[in-house]
């Protein structure tokens, strides 16, 4: 980094300057610790906890490692590492809010942090409000005088609507609530939050830091203001990463750029295809010219993610079972960002004031790393089949 700067391009960055060999000996990747017990030298070492490493729960050399590369990535005065992005939402959301706080967070959000909001959340005493996606600057209108959180989510989990972050932060900002966002979708290399007026950026590195669906883990990485407050939570709550974790996802973090490039132009050729399908009402996605959260998208990402949503034109439930049922290449399965393409049915029942009207059901696609004239084929055979019926 120079003056805040990347002075590489992004693959060479991810290979080179996000860890140092210098540290480990030479070896490119970092040791693995795993333990729980430090030893001191002396027992005055040990009541003054005067050095790096005092406990297992405190972090070691292989968590720190990761927690220097997010912090790099997003620039980010602190980031603190999680057992998954459901813990990373929880753990922000717990950091800062207390009874009797009123938190906004978007209708369009993650079901499971909306779960924990409408559950916890509410049994803590605290005032739960949903806000449009596409509320932009207005959203000011809802703010009170014990509004705390703003919670974002950009684009929109299944429906990908594209949130105006800058005006929502600005927004925010003028009443001292503090940003959060959810930004899994786009990872550090398409979007910086901390860099649009967020506060708090939150990662399920679960998804595309892994890549290959084979770990759990979260992220938060904060400011300066709130560093302490994220740091705190972290150590109450006693949510830990394992060593083996923290290095599987070092490790996804060398190839992450280079998979992201392959999976999105996949992913856009085949949205444009499947945008001309007959079965086909429209596809949920910005990074398409006509989508309406194009112009936002263009104006504030560098790239998209791979995973977007298809409308079809008629039909319901029964349908939406007939089309997965008869891919073979894409799995039936929930997350998303690695190798794998998946897809799965969308259920919106739970949003409260950003319903639409689809003419029929949403299925949403997560494009791996396959070729795409097999994944286009495999998806024509399971529209075919709707056709059939």
């Amino acid at each position: 980094m120079k003056n805040g700067k990347r002075s590489n391009g992004l693959n060479t960055y991810l290979v080179h300057d996000i860890y140092s060999s210098q540290h480990n000996y030479g070896f490119i990747n970092p040791s693995i610790f795993r333990g729980s017990t430090v030893l001191f030298p002396d027992a005055e070492t040990m009541e003054k906890k005067k050095q790096s490493y005092t406990y297992g729960t405190h972090g070691t050399p292989t968590t720190d490692a990761l927690c220097h590369a997010i912090n790099l990535l997003e620039g980010a005065a602190k980031t603190i590492l999680v057992p998954s992005g459901l813990a990373a939402v929880t753990v922000a959301l717990l950091s800062i809010l207390r009874t009797g706080d009123h938190l906004l967070i978007t209708d369009s959000v993650y079901y499971p942090t909306r779960r924990f909001a409408n559950n916890m959340l509410k049994n803590m005493g605290i005032e739960v409000e949903y806000y449009a996606p596409k509320v932009g600057s207005n959203i000011e209108k809802l703010f009170r005088h014990n509004t705390r959180v703003v919670f974002a989510e950009s684009p929109a989990s299944n429906t990908f609507e594209v949130q105006d972050i800058p005006a929502i932060s600005a927004a925010a900002h003028k009443i001292n609530a503090v940003v959060m966002m959810d930004n899994s979708w786009a990872t550090s290399l398409y979007f910086r939050p901390l860099k649009h007026g967020v506060d708090i950026s939150i990662h399920a590195a679960t998804k595309y830091p892994s890549g290959h669906s084979d770990v759990l883990l979260g992220t938060i990485s904060t400011t300066k203001k709130y560093a302490q407050l994220i740091d705190n939570a972290h150590r109450f709550l006693g949510m830990n990463v394992n060593g083996d974790d923290a290095y599987l996802i070092l490790r996804g973090l060398r190839t992450m750029c280079v998979r992201l490039e392959h999976q999105q132009k996949t992913a856009l050729a085949l949205a444009f295809w499947l945008e001309e399908q007959q079965q086909v009402s429209h596809v949920l996605y910005p990074a398409l010219k006509g989508n309406p959260g194009y112009k936002l998208w263009k104006r504030d990402f560098s790239g998209a993610a791979a995973i977007f949503s298809v409308v079809l034109k008629t039909g319901g439930r029964h349908e939406a079972n007939i089309f997965l049922n008869n891919l073979k290449l894409f799995g039936l399965g929930y997350s998303w960002g690695g190798f794998e393409s998946l897809a799965i049915h969308v259920n919106l029942s739970d949003r409260t004031v950003s319903k639409a009207n689809y003419p029929g059901p949403i299925l949403r696609l997560q494009i791996g790393i396959e070729d795409f004239d097999d994944l286009k084929a495999d998806l024509k055979h399971a529209l075919a089949a709707i056709n059939m019926m």
